[in-house]
């Protein structure tokens, strides 16, 4: 049977798909820990926030890397959302399908983006 012509991704091939994405989501989620502890400095055991002279430059610099990892975090944590809805298409065995087309998004863009719902045809 031909791809197009196929309806939904097979129980071997989503279990497949299951696997690439909770890989990609242990990894997300282990990335986003360590930005949110980068935000809220809870892995340091410095005197940063005890500190009374700071350096305008300096908190300037550390401000700026703060927002920075704050909207990198955020970034993460709706790629983890992403990867978590694409594991409850999974168990509904919609896995794999454009919403605009309704054919099989073929499998060489879901090995690269586990999450996607658009072939490319329809996000172009």
């Amino acid at each position: 049977m031909a791809e197009q012509e196929r309806t939904r991704y097979s129980d071997n091939e989503l279990s497949e798909f299951k696997q690439i994405i909770l890989d990609k989501l242990d990894k997300a989620k282990a990335d986003y820990e360590l930005l949110r502890s980068t935000i809220t400095h809870s892995a340091d055991n410095d005197t940063e926030d005890t500190s009374p002279t700071f350096k305008v430059l300096e908190e300037g610099a550390a401000t700026l890397s703060k927002e920075e990892s704050g909207r990198l975090a955020q970034r993460q944590l709706k790629f983890i959302q992403h990867l978590e809805a694409a594991l409850v298409r999974i168990e509904n065995k919609t896995y794999g399908i454009c919403r605009e087309t309704g054919r099989l998004i073929p499998k060489e863009r879901l090995r690269i983006v586990p999450h996607a719902t658009l072939c490319i045809e329809a996000k172009q």
